[in-house]
């Protein structure tokens, strides 16, 4: 179901889940909390999601959703130059960082701590985005001519989750500037210059 398409009952669900998930956490925050904060009649809630397991999927579905259209944009407007659209990751990462007025890091991380059973659904959601996170580092990688695309993703991939920690730990400062400018660092030694 497109954006424009969700009904306006549902968005408010899914709009009060996700400010409640990630400032709170899933399971501190009940559904009668999300029912209250949405607006909505507890029927309402159940028709639309049917209980708190499908308002999770759904709320990291959306989570990823706006990430990947976030990355798209930054790499788009990256242009042709194969170091710049490898960069705009950190670049996406750095947007994502300063819009949240309450940065808690990693809503996937953070699901994955919080639904310790192994066989919950959410969890492969989870592994499926930091897959396909990562698929797309290393494809921008060997476009990128790297003379080896999987140490440089590797690399590029635990500076950019140690600066989502680092940056809601506020143990080190300007996190993600520092893990910008690191990245470019890696790739300027991983990536020959262009001749």
């Amino acid at each position: 179901m497109s954006e424009e398409n969700t009904p306006p009952a549902r968005r408010r669900i899914l709009d009060a889940a996700d400010e409640l998930f990630y400032a709170r956490g899933i399971n501190s925050t009940g559904v009668d909390a999300v029912i209250e904060a949405a607006g909505v009649a507890r029927m309402t809630f159940y028709k639309h999601f049917g209980g708190k397991q499908a308002l999770i999927m759904a709320y990291l579905e959306g989570r990823e959703t706006r990430w990947q259209l976030r990355l798209q944009r930054a790499i788009d407007d990256a242009g042709d130059d194969p170091r710049a659209r490898l960069l705009a990751v950190f670049d996406a990462l750095k947007g994502w960082a300063e819009s949240q007025s309450r940065f808690r890091g990693c809503s996937f991380v953070n699901a994955l701590a919080e639904l310790a059973e192994p066989d919950h659904p959410a969890r492969a959601v989870v592994h499926a985005y930091k897959a396909a996170l990562r698929d797309c580092v290393e494809q921008l990688a060997r476009e990128s001519g790297a003379a080896d695309p999987g140490l440089l993703t590797d690399q590029l991939l635990l500076v950019y989750e140690g600066a989502i920690s680092t940056n809601s730990l506020r143990n080190v400062e300007a996190a993600v500037d520092k893990a910008h400018f690191t990245a470019q660092q890696l790739i300027n030694a991983a990536v020959p210059v262009a001749g």
